[in-house]
């Protein structure tokens, strides 16, 4: 005897009032941050050396990108919070996707070095407007199809747009020599990342109902729209977030505080010339590769062990900088590779983690304050690690070996409480 369709699982159905599949829902999500990832990771992918060719130094270049890390999430304390009383989700998503499309064009014919500092920085904020928004959307997805897994797959696809990205870059800039035609291609995916977005916000407007949906519910039609999603009760939305949360948070903001920019190791690539500028976003799309290999690898993990998968991620910060700041191609290469693997743990799992700890009307509101405190450690990170390796590169191994140790000891202090998903 068959299924009676009305017997399953109601977030694995379309009918469910959400007009797709949490897995379809992952997936294109997926693609829009493909779209946009082949953007802003082309862009980023040479901003060492564009900052260096307006005359910047180590130390200016760390401090940028490190500020530019700290702008795509200290501003995400104002609207993780804003998304949640308003539940404007959508709104929020589509305009910092917006403002990230129009500053990398920008970027590439920035005729100074402050001009370019600053839309470094702008396209960083786009990504602080969208991210609290879009994370929490994806989230009730990832209730259906495991936590860890369903982060996973939508940074793996993320991922391969920064594979796309910096590869094109990479071309235009060899046969062109020029930023300008290089970072000017990238507004094309920009457009349709946009229209993608559109579309995606009309299929499902409401993506809580993948987690909250009642077990049938009538498809949707186009005589039968659903709101949008309503702003939480005032009592919801003010809950303290849980103590986990912050034990948490703490134990990130140590290994991100270690966690060195690739601004920093492009700058040293080009620097030494152990690779030509041209070469650079190649190698980027290599760690971008990683980044994607190692978000699958732990985010399976991490839906059947938990939180202590995250181990991986200050072991792999420790391990960049004796390696990536070698002077020769071959360490300094395996380096930026272990980069992007760590960076594809923080993009992901970090991510996956909050979500199971943080209840959905504070949802967005946790991952607004997450984010700032990763965003301030990843500013002193820039910081402190262009200093150190403006004076002393083996200072500045033993310093990130100390601080991802500590690290690793505020880990054995979380204590989540999650329960693995059973994906449906």
């Amino acid at each position: 005897m068959g299924t009676d369709p009305a017997a399953r699982r109601p977030a694995e159905q379309a009918g469910d009032g959400t007009g797709m599949r949490p897995w379809r829902f992952v997936v294109w999500f997926g693609i829009v941050s493909l779209l946009a990832d082949f953007v802003y990771e082309g862009a980023r992918s040479v901003t060492g050396p564009l900052l260096a060719s307006l005359g910047a130094s180590a130390t200016l270049v760390g401090v940028v990108t490190g500020a530019g890390e700290a702008a795509a999430l200290l501003p995400r304390l104002l609207f993780g919070p804003l998304a949640d009383r308003t539940g404007r989700f959508w709104a929020l998503a589509i305009g910092g996707y917006a403002l990230t499309v129009a500053a990398v064009p920008l970027l590439g014919v920035a005729g100074s070095l402050g001009a370019a500092c600053t839309l470094v920085i702008a396209e960083r904020v786009g990504k602080a407007v969208r991210s609290p928004a879009k994370d929490t959307l994806l989230s009730h997805a990832t209730a259906a199809t495991g936590r860890g897994r369903g982060f996973a797959v939508h940074e793996a696809l993320d991922q391969v747009g920064a594979v796309i990205g910096p590869l094109t870059v990479a071309a235009v800039l060899a046969a062109t020599g020029g930023y300008g035609p290089a970072l000017g291609v990238l507004a094309a995916p920009g457009v349709a990342a946009l229209l993608l977005l559109r579309w995606l916000r009309s299929r499902v407007p409401d993506p809580s109902r993948y987690e909250s949906a009642p077990p049938a519910r009538p498809p949707v039609t186009p005589a039968q729209p659903q709101a949008p999603a309503q702003p939480q009760a005032p009592a919801l939305v003010r809950r303290p977030l849980p103590r986990a949360f912050w034990a948490y948070a703490a134990f990130t903001a140590a290994t991100m505080t270690g966690f060195t920019t690739y601004g920093v190791l492009s700058f040293h690539l080009v620097r030494h010339h152990l690779l030509t500028a041209s070469a650079v976003p190649v190698l980027y799309a290599g760690t971008m590769l990683g980044g994607a290999l190692a978000s699958l690898v732990t985010g399976w993990l991490y839906d059947r062990i938990g939180p202590r998968t995250l181990v991986a991620l200050p072991v792999l910060a420790a391990a960049v900088p004796p390696l990536g700041f070698a002077d020769a191609v071959a360490p300094a290469a395996i380096g930026a590779l272990l980069w992007g693997a760590a960076l594809g743990v923080q993009e992901s799992t970090l991510r996956a983690v909050v979500a199971d700890l943080v209840p959905a009307p504070r949802r967005a509101t946790a991952y607004g304050v997450f984010a700032a405190v990763v965003g301030l450690a990843m500013l002193a990170g820039g910081a402190l690690t262009g200093a150190l390796y403006a004076v002393s590169v083996p200072a500045l191994v033993v310093t990130v070996a100390t601080v991802q140790a500590a690290a690793l000891a505020l880990l054995a202090t979380v204590r989540p409480g999650r329960r693995p998903v059973t994906p449906g």
